[in-house]
């Protein structure tokens, strides 16, 4: 059975499902969906077709599933879908999608959204990220799982952010951020790989030195036009490992946006 506090605004047509807690003067429209065991603590806003999973917990004054900051935005139908177990603290927005992305915004699992941290239109956000603080993704940024986000950083729209990458604080990232890398500084430049995260993550000791080795023959040079030269000598010397192959499949799947590269000095 569900709680919801006298001064919420619960539309008579959201779904709303077992063991939830609403708090007070939260309003819920009518094509919300909201799954077992969420806690909304209170002036939790949330709108249009979204729809939660299980465990979540929500902080004052988020604001989910209203119309994008998008200009072509015509009141299509379009939707926004969160995974289970994700923590959005006080102020987080996370806008639907729109018809020319998809029309579909995705959040994964058990992610940590600081406060005022914003998820755009579009986006596809997967399991186990942190946003710090204000952290903001532009719309249609893909997100690998695990990635950090530090405070203030910024990445901007049509960016993906490979899986174990972390994002310094204050980083404005422009471009493609390669899997379990570090980048940092305005516009962000790649800055080595996350080591830390690497270990964290317990990732095999064997592992990571061949990826450390994939990263130096790959980044020695901030060249692009020998990055292609390079991509085939690291899979030909380090293709055999699993997080050298997962790095490769990203830097081939590059878009027009290009990659992160080393500052050049």
């Amino acid at each position: 059975m569900s709680t919801i506090h006298p001064s919420a605004e619960v539309d008579k047509d959201a779904e709303i499902g077992n063991g939830v807690e609403i708090g007070p003067f939260c309003v819920i429209g009518p094509n919300v969906k909201i799954g077992d065991n969420s806690v909304l603590h209170s002036h939790v806003s949330i709108a249009g077709h979204t729809t939660l999973g299980s465990g979540n917990e929500i902080f004052p004054y988020a604001s989910l599933g209203h119309i994008p900051q998008d200009l072509k935005f015509d009141n299509e139908k379009s939707f926004l879908e969160i995974g289970d177990g994700n923590r959005i603290r006080e102020n987080v927005t996370i806008n639907l999608g729109t018809k020319g992305g998809g029309g579909i915004t995705r959040v994964g699992n058990n992610g940590l959204f600081m406060v005022g941290a914003h998820v755009a239109h579009d986006c596809i956000v997967g399991d186990n990220i942190v946003m710090a603080n204000n952290a903001a993704l532009g719309g249609h940024v893909e997100v690998e799982n695990n990635v950090i986000f530090g405070g203030f950083s910024a990445i901007h729209q049509f960016s993906k952010a490979g899986k174990f990458s972390f994002i310094g604080a204050g980083a404005m990232v422009t471009g493609n951020v390669i899997p379990f890398a570090t980048v940092m500084g305005d516009r962000a430049c790649l800055s080595g790989l996350n080591l830390v995260g690497l270990k964290r993550a317990n990732f095999k000791r064997e592992d990571i030195h061949s990826l450390r080795g994939a990263y130096k023959l790959l980044f020695s040079s901030s060249d692009v036009d020998l990055l292609e030269e390079r991509v085939q000598q690291a899979e030909d010397q380090f293709g055999g490992t699993p997080l050298v192959k997962d790095l490769l499949i990203f830097i081939k799947s590059i878009d027009k946006r290009g990659l992160c590269l080393p500052r050049q000095t």
